[in-house]
C-alpha cells in the first residue's frame, strides 16, 4: 500500500508544488504525524505598568482536538513556538483566520490582540499590547494551572499587517526577548515605525504587495527594510499583490482600497499561497532553527516569477561541528544528509561509555543507545527514522554535545 501525505492548504493546486515536495521532504516541514488540530481560547490580560490596561486576546494553538479551551496537544510532548501578531487599522483578529489555520498545525501558538480597533488608535500603545503580550504568555508558560505550563518554546515571533506590521516593529523596543519579526504590508505609524526600524537586529522578513495603493512599498516597507540593522533580513514584494488581500475579506480595508489604484491583479487566494510559501519556512528556519528551511526558502526565490526579493543573509550550511566537547576530541559525524546509519568517530579522548539519542524537530526522542568508548568508531543504524531534521544528543559522564543532521528518504 502506498502512503500518502496530508499537504497543508496553501500546497494545494500550485504549480511550485512538485519543487516544494523535494524541499519539504526532507526539511520535515510537512509530515502527516506532526500536523495537530486547532485549540482556541480567550483571555484578557492587565499590565499593571499602564494603569491596569485590559488587553484582551485570541489565541489559537496546537491541540489533539479541535475546539474551545481544550487542552495543548498531548501527542507531543513539544514546545511551542509563540508569534503575537497585530491587526490592521479598522480590522480586527478574525481577518486572518488563513494564518492561523496554516501555522497552528504546524506547531505555532498564534495570539492576537483585539486592543486599538476603533476609528483613532494609538500605534505607540498598540506596540505595547504586543509587546507585553511576549511577557504575559511566559508566565502562562510558568503556571502549573494554566493549559500552556510548560509549553512555549524559548523563540518567538512579533508580526503584524498594515497598521499592525507598523506596530510590531515599535514593539520590540519594549522586549528584548523577541527572537523575530515579520511584517504584511506594514504602514508608517506615530512614531514612526521606519525610525524604529533603525535600532531592530533581529532576523525580519517584510512582505509587500507591488499593487498596494494603500501603504506603497516605496514609501512604507522599503524604507523599513533599508533601515533594518538585522544581519539576516528579507523583503519579498508580491507581484500584483494589494494590500487589504494580506488578509482574509474585510469591509473597511475593503472601503479603504477602493478609493485608491492600482487594484490588485491577483486573487487573495493566490496572494495567501504565495505568503505562506515564504512564511512557513522562514518561521521553520528562524523559530526551529532549520538549516535546510532557508536553503528552501532561498531556492524558491530565485526561481518564482511571482515576487521581486531582496536579502542579506548568507547561505545556511549544516554542519557537524564540535562546541561543547573539549578541543582535544576530534568526534565527527557523517555523512550529513544521512540515510540509513551514521558513523560515529574519533572519541577515544571520552573515557566514559557514550549514551545517544536522536530528538526531532518538535522535541520528541525518536531513537536512543549506547555506544562503547573502546573502539573510537561506530556504526548507529537509522532505518527506523522517518525523513526530516534531527538532533543527534551525544552523551558522556562528563560531556555533551548536540550534532544537527538531516535525514533524507534513500
Amino acid at each position: 500500500m502506498t502512503a500518502s501525505i496530508r499537504y497543508p492548504k496553501f500546497l494545494k493546486g500550485m504549480r511550485w508544488r512538485a519543487l516544494l515536495i523535494v524541499f519539504l521532504i526532507c526539511s520535515n516541514l510537512v509530515s502527516a504525524s506532526a500536523r495537530t488540530s486547532i485549540g482556541h481560547t480567550q483571555i484578557s490580560f492587565t499590565d499593571s505598568s499602564r494603569q491596569n490596561r485590559i488587553i484582551p486576546a485570541e489565541i489559537y494553538y496546537p491541540a489533539d482536538t479541535a475546539g474551545d479551551n481544550v487542552p495543548l496537544s498531548i501527542s507531543s510532548t513539544a514546545k511551542f513556538p509563540l508569534i503575537v501578531f497585530g491587526h490592521g487599522f479598522l480590522m480586527s483578529w478574525d481577518s486572518y483566520a488563513y494564518l492561523w489555520e496554516a501555522l497552528v498545525p504546524e506547531g505555532y501558538i498564534l495570539v492576537f490582540p483585539k486592543t486599538e480597533a476603533g476609528i483613532a488608535p494609538q500605534h505607540l500603545e498598540f506596540g505595547r499590547d504586543l509587546a507585553f503580550l511576549f511577557g504575559a504568555m511566559e508566565n502562562l508558560g510558568s503556571d502549573s494551572s494554566s493549559i500552556f505550563f510548560n509549553r512555549l518554546d524559548s523563540t518567538n515571533c512579533v508580526m503584524g499587517h498594515s497598521m499592525g506590521g507598523g506596530a510590531s516593529l515599535l514593539a520590540v523596543q519594549f522586549d528584548s526577548t523577541i527572537s523575530a519579526i515579520v511584517n504584511l504590508a506594514a504602514a508608517e505609524t506615530n512614531p514612526s515605525a521606519i525610525a524604529a526600524s533603525a535600532q531592530i537586529t533581529i532576523p525580519s522578513l517584510i512582505i509587500a504587495g507591488g499593487n498596494d495603493c494603500v501603504t506603497p512599498p516605496s514609501t512604507n516597507q522599503i524604507p523599513v527594510f533599508d533601515s533594518l540593522l538585522s544581519q539576516c533580513k528579507y523583503f519579498i514584494e508580491i507581484i500584483g499583490g494589494s494590500h487589504c488581500q494580506m488578509a482574509d475579506d474585510n469591509l473597511y480595508c475593503n472601503i479603504g482600497e477602493a478609493s485608491c489604484s492600482p487594484a490588485p491583479a491577483i486573487t487573495r487566494t493566490v496572494q495567501h499561497e504565495i505568503i505562506l510559501r515564504y512564511l512557513l519556512p522562514w518561521l521553520d528556519r528562524q523559530l526551529r532553527l532549520n538549516c535546510s528551511s532557508q536553503n528552501l526558502l532561498d531556492s524558491l526565490m530565485i526561481n518564482d516569477p511571482e515576487i521581486i526579493y531582496s536579502k542579506n543573509c548568507s547561505s545556511c550550511q549544516i554542519t557537524t561541528s564540535i562546541s561543547v566537547l573539549p578541543e582535544s576530541n576530534d568526534m565527527n559525524v557523517y555523512p550529513n544528509p544521512f540515510e540509513d546509519f551514521i558513523l560515529v568517530k574519533n572519541y577515544t579522548g571520552i573515557p566514559e561509555d557514550i549514551n545517544y539519542q536522536f530528538v526531532n524537530s518538535l522535541g520528541q526522542l525518536m531513537q536512543e543507545g549506547g555506544i562503547s568508548s573502546e573502539s573510537g568508531s561506530s556504526l548507529i543504524k537509522t532505518a527506523g527514522l522517518q525523513s526530516g531534521l534531527y538532533f543527534l544528543k551525544l552523551k558522556s559522564n562528563k560531556n555533551i554535545k548536540t550534532i544537527k543532521l538531516l535525514k533524507c528518504q534513500n
